[in-house]
């Protein structure tokens, strides 16, 4: 809507609504001048089809159309499809009464006929100044959690704004909360999160992998030993459960567990009570129980590998963290986190990346997720002498990937610019997974450029 460097010009993408042709283009007309788009229909139907798919900061409809209340089935469908666009009225002089109550509804503001076209323009770059600063609020939130997480969670992508608001939902509470996704997403941080953000969080959060441990030596560790239980325990010992008393523990790998320490663990789950190897009498230990899995536990129930009643019984609250290659939108601010992070810790200043070298790691598969991400940067960094990152300090595996997917397209020969186009802004926008602010800045088009051209091409 403004102009690169964030100028006041204003540009908004204009629906107008209404019947009457000659009216429609007048206002689009004076719209047009100083440089607003506008798209005109002439009914209710046209409307609702350029709500459900198109992508507008403001609509003007005229109140009476096809019947005298069809401006408020506009100002409906609009609050519906379109939330972050305001809606201007156009109404005749008998009919104020009615644009008001709009106006309770949700309209920005309502303009009589006939119209000044002057105050017209006026009252549609108002409201399209409110959407701007919506926009521009809403993207300053974006980068300040960008650059700072939300306890270390960095990311504004649709799913990573899901897994935050399901921490926030669960934490105060003391339901069991099962964590899953592929390794490197970052399970560990969002157990740390829930845990800070829990009744518990001045209490202890101990945190213990159940991978790769004998049974014998995973019961001594989560519930502890008395002196003389085996050769060797000289001493008590309390395990983690006790350790972790009145706070939080997060067990991960917790679809590695032996099957026989499942039904220990459920009991201690279900009664708070432990006893510790070598021991006869209980223990009370009172701990928010958070865990977190690679695996796909409803497969290893069926499986038999993993006890259906303890499955049903962690899972009280599920969060499923995402793999990096469904979130690709968030790889550009995880990058920027990552080049601050390190380079502190470096003691150098902070690097630049380029835009071709920025495309190249968005583009990449990342199979160990955000982790492997992280040790990218940091290899980066370390060996780059200069002040910027560029295509040839991204590893011959990230670049070798690329070309394997470029190599796979068919000769260009022949092939019309607009359909080069149209694939274009499709593949960079699958690259962003969706995020059109991102992939104007890629294609080097402006946002209002793009959203033209994903109408004019049909893409959502």
């Amino acid at each position: 809507m403004a102009d690169s460097q964030g100028n006041a010009e204003i540009h908004a993408q204009v629906l107008i609504v209404e019947d009457e042709v000659e009216h429609a283009y007048v206002m689009a007309e004076a719209l047009r001048r100083p440089g607003h788009v506008c798209t005109i229909v002439n009914g209710l139907e046209g409307a609702e089809d350029e709500l459900r798919h198109g992508s507008f900061d403001v609509i003007v409809t005229d109140l009476v159309m096809d019947y005298e209340t069809a401006g408020l089935k506009v100002l409906e469908l609009a609050k519906l499809h379109q939330p972050d666009a305001e809606t201007l009225m156009v109404t005749a002089h008998g009919d104020v009464p009615t644009a008001k109550a709009a106006m309770k509804g949700g309209a920005y503001d309502f303009i009589e006929k006939p119209l000044d076209l002057e105050m017209f323009r006026n009252l549609v770059h108002r409201a399209a100044e409110t959407v701007l600063l919506r926009h521009q609020n809403t993207r300053l939130k974006g980068q300040v959690d960008a650059a700072y997480g939300f306890e270390g969670i960095v990311g504004e992508s649709v799913p990573i704004r899901q897994v935050i608001t399901m921490i926030k939902q669960v934490a105060p509470s003391d339901i069991a909360v099962l964590i899953v996704g592929e390794s490197g997403t970052g399970k560990e941080l969002i157990a740390s999160a829930v845990h800070k953000h829990s009744r518990r969080a001045q209490k202890r959060y101990v945190t213990f992998n159940a991978a790769s441990q004998s049974e014998t030596l995973l019961e001594d560790q989560l519930f502890g030993h008395v002196r003389g239980a085996y050769t060797g325990a000289d001493r008590d010992r309390e395990g983690v459960f006790e350790y972790a008393d009145g706070g939080t523990l997060f067990l991960d790998e917790i679809g590695d567990m032996p099957l026989p320490m499942q039904s220990k663990l459920l009991r201690v789950l279900e009664t708070g009570e432990i006893v510790r190897l070598g021991a006869n009498e209980m223990r009370k230990s009172d701990v928010r129980f958070v865990s977190a899995t690679n695996r796909n536990l409803k497969s290893r129930v069926e499986e038999g590998t993993f006890r259906e009643d303890l499955y049903y019984r962690i899972k009280g609250a599920e969060i499923i963290v995402p793999p990096l290659r469904e979130r690709r939108d968030d790889i550009p601010p995880l990058v920027n986190h990552a080049l601050g992070k390190f380079a502190a810790q470096l003691g150098r200043p902070i690097l630049t990346i380029s835009q071709p070298a920025l495309m190249r790691l968005v583009a990449y598969s990342w199979p160990g997720n955000v982790r492997e991400l992280l040790n990218v940067i940091q290899k980066m960094i370390v060996m780059n002498t200069g002040q910027t990152i560029d295509v040839r300090d991204v590893p011959a595996e990230i670049r070798a990937e690329d070309g394997k997917e470029s190599a796979g397209f068919r000769s260009l020969a022949g092939v019309g610019l607009d359909r080069l186009e149209k694939e274009a802004i499709r593949q960079t926008l699958a690259m962003t997974g969706g995020n059109r602010e991102q992939a104007a800045q890629l294609l080097g088009i402006g946002e209002r450029t793009l959203y033209r051209k994903l109408r004019e091409y049909g893409l959502k």
